[in-house]
């Protein structure tokens, strides 16, 4: 079977990309891996890790997107999702449903996950505050 013209084979390496800063947030380095080229832009598949210590975090926001999850591989984050507070560590993978508010706030310095979001070009959308946010719970060195 061959590659249909919205989806193609993709192989890539570590060694093939790097971490850049030229992501959503100012505040961590994404690596792409290759999936939004291979399918079209369909799907997005990054790794984002942490770059520099959390201050403000992400805010209030949702996504418009059909399909969002995050795969914890090191350390750990805090999100506000709606009016819970959840900690997501090494591990742990996280289904954003479509449109949920939510607010990262606080995460470890060695954070890196995997995140897979449908379509590339998901919208973000700031929203009004849900409810108070928790303080970061220990700063960097």
């Amino acid at each position: 079977m061959s590659d249909s013209p919205l989806s193609k084979f993709s192989h890539v390496r570590p060694q093939d990309t790097q971490y850049l800063g030229n992501g959503l947030r100012d505040f961590f380095l994404y690596k792409d891996l290759g999936i939004a080229a291979a399918t079209g832009g369909r799907v997005l598949a990054q790794l984002v890790k942490a770059n520099i210590a959390p201050k403000q975090g992400t805010g209030w926001h949702r996504h418009e997107a059909d399909f969002h999850i995050v795969f914890m591989l090191k350390g750990w984050a805090r999100f506000m999702y709606e009016d819970k507070e959840t900690l997501v560590a090494a591990g742990d993978c996280v289904h954003q449903r479509p449109g949920i508010k939510h607010y990262l706030f606080d995460y470890s310095e060695d954070m890196e996950y995997l995140e897979i979001v449908s379509p590339v070009d998901f919208k973000t959308i700031p929203v009004d505050a849900v409810c108070e946010v928790p303080a970061v719970m220990m700063p960097w060195n």
